[in-house]
C-alpha cells in the first residue's frame, strides 16, 4: 500500500488557473437532474393516484345514485316514493356526511333525514341528462362531492333531479396521506440517489488522485514513471504523461551529453593553447588561431544540435519543402555561379521539421554538391512511405564506398583543398536523426558523382 503521508503532496500551485471542483460540478449536475426527474415523476404519480382514488370515490356515489333511481316511483299525490329503503344508515343520521335529495322545478324537494333542515342546491338552469359529478362548497363547514342526474319518472309530468352528496373529508384525508407518504418516499429516494451520485463521483475520480500521488513519487525521486495500473479511461492519459516524461528525460540526457561532448572537445584545444602560452612558444599566435578555429567548429556543431533538439519538442513543427529548397538554391547559386542546379518533384510536400533546420540541412548538402561537383547539381524530391525523400546528386568525383562512413565524423574533410570546417555532413546527420530521419551516401547513376539520400518525416 502506498504511504501517501510520506509523499510530498503539496497544495496546488496558486498560479495555476482553476475552473472549480470537477467533483462538485458532477454532483450538482447529477443532483439537479435527479430533482427534475423526481419532481416530474412525483407530479405524474400524484395525478394518477389522486385520480384513481377520486374515481373510486365517485364510483361508489354513482352506484348509490343508480340504486336510488331504480327504486324510485311517483306516488298518488305526485310525490317521489322509494320501493325500498337505502341500505346505508348514514342517510338516517343528521349531519352524517352522506345525503340524497330529489328535486324538480315547482316541486318540493325530497331529502334524506341526514340533511335535516339543509337542502342541496338545485341549479335548474342546466339539464343533467347524464351523470354529473362536481365539488360543492355550499355548506360552510363541509365540502361536498355531489353526483347528480336528471330522470323523468313514469307518470310524472316533470323531470326530477336525483342527487347523492358525500363529505370530501374522507377523500381529502386519503389524498393527504397519499401525498405525505409519496413526498417522504421521493425525498428519501432523492437523497439516496444524490448520495449514490456523490459516492460514484468520488470513486470514479479516485484514480486521478492516484495519478497525483504517482507524480509526487516521481518528483520525490522514488519513481521514474507511473507504473500503477489505471482504469481504461485514465490509461491513455497516463501513457501520454509517461511518454512526455520519457521525452523530457531524453532531452535532458541529450543536453547533458552535448555539454559533456562540447567540454571534452574544447578541453584539448585549450590545453594546447595553455601549453604554448606557458612555454612562450614562437608560434603562439598561429597556435591560438588554429585551435580557436577548431573550437569554433565544435561550438557551431553543438549549437546546431542544441537548436534542433529544442525545436523538436513542438508537435506542430512543419515546413514547406519547396520554398526552403528554392531559397537554398538561390543562395548557393550566388556563391557558385558556374554551377547549374536543377530541381524536380511535387510542390506541395511538407516535413515535420522546423524551417530553419530544413534550410540548414539542405544548404549543407546542396552547397557540398556545388563545391565538390563538376558544375551540375540535381535535386529530386518525392514522397515515400510517410517520409519525404531528397536526392542530391552531383557530377563530381564521388566518394569511395569505404570512406563514406567517415564523412559523417566531426571535422573530417576528404578534400582539404576546398574551404570548410568538416562539420556540414555531421550536422546534417545529427539534425536528421533528431527529427527521426536518416541520411546516406550512394553513387549517382545519372551524373556519376555522389548521391546523398536524405529522408525526413512527412507532415502531409
Amino acid at each position: 500500500m502506498t504511504d501517501t503521508a510520506a509523499l510530498d503532496i503539496s497544495p496546488p500551485n496558486p498560479r495555476v488557473r482553476t475552473t472549480g471542483s470537477l467533483s462538485r460540478r458532477m454532483i450538482v449536475i447529477a443532483a439537479a437532474w435527479i430533482l427534475i426527474l423526481l419532481t416530474g415523476g412525483a407530479f405524474a404519480l400524484d395525478r394518477v393516484l389522486t385520480t384513481a382514488i377520486t374515481k373510486n370515490f365517485d364510483d361508489q356515489l354513482e352506484y348509490v345514485l343508480k340504486a336510488q333511481i331504480v327504486s324510485s316511483e311517483i306516488g298518488p299525490d305526485g310525490e317521489v316514493m322509494f320501493s325500498r329503503e337505502a341500505a346505508d344508515q348514514r342517510f338516517l343520521e343528521p349531519g352524517s356526511g352522506l345525503y340524497w335529495q330529489v328535486s324538480a322545478p315547482g316541486q318540493e324537494a325530497f331529502a334524506s333525514r341526514s340533511l335535516w333542515d339543509r337542502r342541496l342546491a338545485y341549479g335548474g338552469k342546466h339539464n343533467d341528462l347524464g351523470v354529473h359529478i362536481y365539488n360543492s362548497d355550499q355548506f360552510p363547514d363541509e365540502r361536498l362531492r355531489i353526483v347528480e342526474r336528471d330522470i323523468k319518472l313514469p307518470g310524472s309530468p316533470v323531470r326530477w333531479r336525483f342527487q347523492i352528496a358525500q363529505s370530501r373529508a374522507g377523500l381529502d384525508a386519503q389524498i393527504k396521506v397519499l401525498r405525505s407518504t409519496m413526498l417522504k418516499s421521493f425525498a428519501l429516494l432523492g437523497f439516496g440517489l444524490i448520495v449514490m451520485a456523490a459516492l460514484q463521483t468520488f470513486y470514479g475520480l479516485w484514480p486521478l488522485r492516484k495519478v497525483r500521488e504517482e507524480i509526487a513519487r516521481m518528483r520525490a525521486g522514488k519513481a521514474r514513471q507511473i507504473e500503477r495500473a489505471m482504469p481504461i479511461e485514465v490509461a491513455p492519459m497516463v501513457e501520454e504523461l509517461n511518454a512526455l516524461i520519457e521525452h523530457n528525460e531524453r532531452q535532458a540526457e541529450e543536453a547533458r551529453r552535448h555539454a559533456g561532448n562540447l567540454a571534452h572537445a574544447l578541453k584539448t584545444p585549450l590545453t594546447v593553447i595553455m601549453n604554448a602560452a606557458t612555454a612562450q612558444a614562437d608560434d603562439l599566435g598561429e597556435t591560438v588561431v588554429r585551435e580557436a578555429r577548431t573550437m569554433r567548429r565544435q561550438v557551431d556543431h553543438h549549437l546546431a544540435r542544441a537548436r534542433a533538439v529544442g525545436r523538436r519538442g513542438s508537435a506542430h513543427s512543419r515546413a514547406d519543402v519547396w520554398p526552403s529548397l528554392e531559397s537554398v538554391e538561390r543562395a548557393v547559386a550566388r556563391l557558385y555561379r558556374h554551377v547549374r542546379i536543377d530541381t524536380d518533384g511535387p510542390k506541395d510536400l511538407q516535413v515535420h521539421v522546423e524551417r530553419q533546420d530544413l534550410d540548414e540541412m539542405l544548404g549543407n548538402l546542396v552547397e557540398n554538391a556545388a563545391k565538390y561537383g563538376g558544375g551540375s547539381v540535381f535535386v529530386t524530391v518525392g514522397a515515400q512511405a510517410g517520409f519525404v525523400e531528397f536526392l542530391i546528386e552531383d557530377d563530381g568525383m564521388g566518394i569511395p564506398e569505404e570512406q563514406r562512413a567517415r564523412i559523417f565524423d566531426r571535422g573530417v574533410r576528404l578534400d582539404s583543398g576546398k574551404p570548410g570546417t568538416g562539420l556540414g555532413m555531421a550536422i546534417v546527420r545529427d539534425v536528421a536523426e533528431i527529427y527521426g530521419g536518416t541520411v546516406s551516401l550512394e553513387e549517382s547513376e545519372d551524373l556519376g558523382g555522389l548521391l546523398v539520400r536524405l529522408r525526413l518525416p512527412a507532415a502531409n
